[in-house]
């Protein structure tokens, strides 16, 4: 067989097992002002909306808290649990939003406290805001803007 037959559209969710689920939810929900949504199906998990997805199937990031979610085999959690931050194999949560609103960004990361870098990665012409959310987490806002590709093409010359 040489045809896979599918061709993945979309992202459909990220999955974060964390330490202290109220204090994910307050910042995902409080400080990026993510959707959280109703109806979640079990005790320790919280939904936030993302954006529309593929074929009925909202982007999510979904928080679970290490201590009551589990699939014995899969996803252990208590001390088995895998690293969070730094040591996670996770390297970054990057979400989308205009250009135009990324000095709002700052500025409210900067009003409630929250250290923040800003790289610019002229190649694909995009500018991204990163902060850590309570578990170390390395979270990236990240807009397009044409002009970044271009003003770092003219300095490649």
């Amino acid at each position: 067989m040489t045809e896979r037959g599918f061709h993945v559209r979309g992202l459909g969710e990220i999955a974060i097992r964390c330490d202290d689920l109220e204090r994910m939810t307050a910042f995902y929900g409080d400080v990026l002002g993510l959707e959280q949504m109703e109806g979640n199906v079990a005790e320790g998990i919280v939904f936030f909306r993302i954006a529309d997805g593929f074929g009925g199937h909202t982007q999510v990031l979904a928080l679970f808290d290490k201590r009551y979610v589990s699939r014995p085999g899969l996803h252990p959690t208590g001390i088995e649990a895998p690293a969070a931050g730094a040591s996670s194999s996770l390297h970054h949560l990057a979400f989308s939003l205009p250009f135009g609103e990324q000095e709002a960004v700052m500025s409210w990361y900067e009003a409630k406290g929250l250290p923040y870098r800003v790289e610019t990665f002229g190649w694909v012409g995009w500018r991204g805001v990163f902060t850590e959310d309570p578990e170390g987490n390395t979270v990236e806002l990240v807009a397009h803007d044409g002009s970044l590709k271009v003003a770092s093409e003219l300095n490649s010359r």
